[in-house]
């Protein structure tokens, strides 16, 4: 790749980029009142100068303050999954909130029977319980998972992506061994003291931190989703599935990005059985919302407890968690929204996706890969996909990412800021994905010049 040329394009788009969203730069110079000029930190990650402002958003599109439309493929990484503002999901908002009033009252609603029946149809465990993010989920099924083993640390992946959860960030360093992942910030304590790392795909490592017999659970992904797509090897998930029962450590799946596999995630789709199964994000339509659910064994062990402080000092819930607003939100958006058909049309578009960049891709003979997972798929700058997240990191290149994101968005496409990741969502067309391979296209058709 001839490297000069990659910068004068992004430096092109960059320009178009601020001169074409003059009232999204102005909000960003005046936003003095919030740390790092932003609602939230991580909406600085995005290529170009500053973010662009929404103004409106509905189905697949969203409209910014300077009046243009995108189709959009992020999907507020995986938060709007099943499209923005969906009809089923406004209604049930509005009569829970305006009609019935009372969007919380620490008083239980019978819309959460109906969700946890249909989380346990989808995903196959037999308890649930509700929090407002999948990290907050994580936390607590990481808190009644050292609770039960009586063991100390908790065993990720190296490079997964478990929200803020302290526990997952460390990341198996060039001697083997774990380390802290780069970046981390006010990290409470060294997280080898609470933690070990396994690499994806090894299970050999995994046996290996498996062995010391102070693992309380495995905390993991199906597939590795926010540094690529990383998908299990045949075999995989079984031997850790074995490893896990084998060493008395219990499993966790986080389906929150692996959602996109099917109505059940990966779980359903290749006949997983977690011991616990946390996820949040798209089931409350665009609503905060989240839930972790347990085997039926686990619930009876833990509720059997009576040193547990399960209702007051657990730290299992939180005020706002399980309240009104978001259950019914969750409610409409398993029962009305993200259904078992749509699923179905959603991984057809994501097939569409697939083939289509992987024919620009393999039509230049880029040394690049294109994987999928249901309604997601993503490229990397690989070929051979990797096959673990530490290899999948140093994969990246943020110039070549910047120069494809604005290149798209200057065109009325976006993708997820933070990775190449497409997502469709019920109110995707053929068009929209048609469009998004004539644009990356000729962004590739100008990088070779």
């Amino acid at each position: 790749m001839d490297r000069s040329r990659l910068r004068e394009l992004l430096a092109r788009e960059s320009a178009d980029a601020e001169r074409r969203n003059p009232r999204s730069r102005a909000a960003y110079a005046r936003a003095d009142h919030l740390f790092g000029r932003v609602p939230m930190t991580w909406m600085n990650k995005t290529a170009g100068a500053f973010p662009r402002y929404l103004a409106a958003a509905r189905g697949a599109r969203v409209t910014d303050v300077d009046g243009h439309e995108y189709i959009d493929f992020c999907l507020g990484d995986t938060g709007a999954m099943a499209g923005h503002s969906p009809d089923a999901v406004a209604a049930a908002v509005h009569t829970r909130f305006a009609e019935l009033g009372g969007a919380t009252a620490m008083l239980p609603t019978e819309d959460a029977e109906w969700v946890g029946a249909e989380l346990t149809r989808r995903f196959g465990l037999a308890r649930w319980s509700f929090s407002l993010t999948a990290t907050d989920a994580n936390r607590w099924a990481i808190r009644l998972a050292r609770a039960v083993t009586d063991r100390p640390k908790i065993l990720v992946n190296s490079y997964c992506y478990h929200g803020s959860v302290d526990e997952s960030l460390i990341v198996v360093g060039p001697d083997g061994h774990g380390t802290a992942r780069p970046g981390n910030v006010g990290a409470p304590c060294d997280v080898t003291l609470t933690s070990r790392v396994a690499e994806f795909n090894d299970l050999d490592q995994l046996e290996r931190e498996l062995s010391h017999g102070d693992v309380a659970a495995v905390l993991m992904e199906p597939a590795l989703t926010n540094i690529g797509i990383v998908l299990p090897e045949p075999g995989y998930l079984a031997g850790v599935r074995e490893l896990t029962r084998r060493s008395g450590a219990l499993l966790i799946n986080d389906e929150t990005h692996t959602f996109s596999a099917g109505p059940g995630g990966c779980t359903a789709a290749w006949d997983l059985e977690p011991d616990m199964l946390t996820i949040g994000k798209a089931i409350g339509g665009g609503i905060p919302a989240g839930a972790y659910g347990l085997s039926a064994e686990l619930a009876e062990l833990l509720l059997g407890r009576d040193d547990l402080d399960l209702v007051d000092m657990g730290g299992v819930g939180g005020t706002l968690a399980g309240n009104a607003l978001s259950v019914a939100a969750t409610r409409a958006t398993l029962e009305h929204v993200l259904t078992d058909e749509a699923f179905a049309g959603m991984a057809k578009l994501s097939e569409r996706f697939e083939a289509g960049v992987r024919a620009c891709v393999e039509r230049r003979k880029l040394p690049w890969s294109v994987s999928r997972l249901g309604a997601r798929t993503e490229y990397r700058f690989a070929d051979p996909a990797p096959r673990t997240g530490t290899r999948s990191a140093a994969a990246a290149d943020a110039e070549l990412e910047d120069y494809l994101h604005l290149y798209l968005a200057n065109r009325g496409v976006l993708l997820t800021p933070f990775h190449n990741m497409a997502l469709m969502c019920p109110a995707t067309t053929e068009r929209d994905v048609d469009t998004h391979t004539e644009v990356f296209d000729a962004a590739l058709a100008e990088l070779a010049g």
